[in-house]
């Protein structure tokens, strides 16, 4: 109840601030209430679902190749301490590159249309993952794989029946950051090269100096981005909990 109410009162101190906002800036910034309005417009129409659905193809590729590919990295790396001490600053100076950089290497690579965007979403969220499933691993105590290997467990078998079980709390938490920031690169693959998706709509919108188009996809980007973060923080803390 209590978290309930401080939501509440949250979202009518955000639509109060927005609505100042629109009374100081005017028309660079429509009020919630035409935003509603116009949303209410755009989302009844069939041209925007085929935008989200083409987001929403790219987003799920991107994913499922960033948690593929990051989990397979990071475990195997988190297996030998000694490769992890040294692929940690590699992995973190890699991160810490701004991804905007790569993007004419990837239109060079893969063209324009949804298998560049796929990429590029995943080179956002592989990176992190990884980083979150290797420390899973290395932080776990010694004794569970010295236990492991005096019972001469494969490495498969370890990775299954030991690490993973042991260390799904900590990828839980590598996986929501992952989500966050692999649907923000497809949103800007698409804003920089693309004919289809929100984050094309979103940028034609600003090109046109169409502000109540450009709120509403604004809009139901952030209710989208909020409610999948809450269900995955809610699941992290779980898994926390259930360990602790």
């Amino acid at each position: 109840m209590r978290r309930t109410i401080d939501s509440t009162l949250f979202l009518l101190a955000l639509l109060a601030c927005w609505q100042c906002l629109h009374w100081v800036v005017g028309d660079a910034l429509t009020s919630p209430v035409e935003t509603a309005l116009r949303a209410r417009q755009l989302y009844a129409t069939a041209g925007f679902w085929r935008h989200v659905a083409e987001t929403g193809v790219a987003f799920a590729y991107s994913l499922a190749l960033a948690v593929a590919g990051g989990l397979s990295i990071g475990l195997l790396l988190g297996l030998n301490r000694t490769s992890a001490r040294v692929a940690d600053p590699i992995l973190v100076s890699l991160y810490s590159l701004p991804k905007v950089t790569l993007y004419p290497l990837i239109l060079l690579a893969f063209g324009l249309g949804m298998s560049a965007k796929v990429a590029f979403g995943t080179i956002h969220g592989i990176i992190p993952i990884t980083i979150f499933a290797m420390n899973a691993v290395t932080n776990l105590p010694p004794i569970y794989l010295r236990s492991a290997r005096a019972m001469r467990l494969s490495r498969a078998k370890i990775l299954r029946a030991v690490v993973l079980p042991a260390a799904i709390p900590e990828i839980a938490s590598g996986l929501r950051i992952g989500f966050s920031v692999t649907f923000l690169g497809v949103l800007i693959g698409e804003m920089f090269a693309s004919q289809r998706g929100l984050g094309y709509l979103l940028m034609n919108a600003i090109g046109l100096y169409d502000t109540p188009t450009m709120m509403a996809v604004i809009v139901f980007l952030g209710v989208f981005a909020v409610t999948a973060n809450v269900m995955l923080l809610a699941l992290d803390r779980h898994l926390h909990h259930r360990v602790a």
